[in-house]
């Protein structure tokens, strides 16, 4: 019977949430209550200004703690401000669900969250990210809504550079952002569910932006991906993010990413109680 039931969990997650994994954004939804989850992130650009392609490496675990609120703890290795790959950065991020309207085969929910980075890389370009690039803080809102097989997901949030800016010249560089990105995902196969342990087969098309605040830069990129989600626990990622529009002085213009996630449910389990 146990085994029953949790399959019928996984099912009934795997066809809820399955096309909301979003690549290179989070919706507003959480990763099931009680899970650990680990989780590799690679990437891929040609830098502009060295002309040599460098890479990032994250490692991160996750923690859902319950259905509204999970915790992400990652630490980073990259070549990309040094000519041989060296420690980077590590990052908390933490996501609290505080609104759900839930019907069949469809949601509307809302999150807020708020994460912190610590970087080793002093401040080279216009562009700010938390990613491994710089230190600082940010928090946001997200709204995502599922109908059926897609999922639409916005998300709004302010970044704050917490570092020194360059001390020859102090106003080289904005340190402080918004960011907002526009996200979709349709889950494209199985077409009928059957076990969960039918492999997912999700498209994704995400327009991610940042304008600084205090100067007048933004860029507005374009990122389609590709998702295979294997017995509703492990996934793969594939994307491609480029530059539609911008004026900012950025590493580069596009990148490649890949990784792969999986998840161990009930990894936290509840505390019997031994009151008498």
């Amino acid at each position: 019977m146990k085994r029953i039931l949790i399959a019928f969990c996984l099912l009934a997650t795997m066809q809820g949430k399955a096309q909301e994994l979003y690549v290179f954004s989070e919706p507003a939804s959480n990763m099931p209550a009680r899970s650990l989850a680990v989780k590799y992130g690679g990437k891929l650009v040609e830098s502009k200004h060295t002309n040599r392609k460098e890479t990032r490496h994250n490692a991160e675990l996750q923690l859902g703690f319950n259905k509204n609120l999970m915790v992400h703890a990652s630490t980073g290795f990259s070549d990309m401000y040094s000519t041989n790959m060296r420690w980077e950065s590590a990052r908390l991020y933490a996501k609290y669900r505080f609104f759900s309207s839930d019907a069949v085969h469809k949601h509307f929910r809302m999150a807020a969250f708020v994460e912190g980075s610590k970087s080793r890389n002093e401040l080279h370009y216009d562009e700010l990210s938390l990613e491994g690039d710089q230190s600082g803080v940010q928090t946001g809102v997200i709204f995502t809504q599922l109908w059926h097989k897609l999922a639409v997901s916005s998300t709004i949030g302010y970044l704050q550079v917490l570092q020194e800016s360059n001390k020859i010249y102090p106003q080289q560089y904005p340190l402080q952002a918004a960011n907002y990105s526009l996200s979709a995902g349709y889950l494209l196969f199985p077409r009928t569910y059957k076990s969960y342990k039918q492999t997912n087969f999700n498209l994704y098309a995400e327009l991610l932006g940042q304008q600084t605040l205090d100067k007048r830069r933004f860029f507005v990129d374009f990122a389609p991906a590709i998702q295979f989600i294997f017995n509703s626990t492990t996934k793969l990622n594939a994307g491609h993010r480029f530059q539609l529009n911008g004026n900012m002085n950025r590493m580069a213009n596009q990148s490649w990413m890949l990784s792969m996630e999986h998840t161990f449910l009930n990894a936290l389990k509840k505390k019997k109680n031994t009151a008498l």
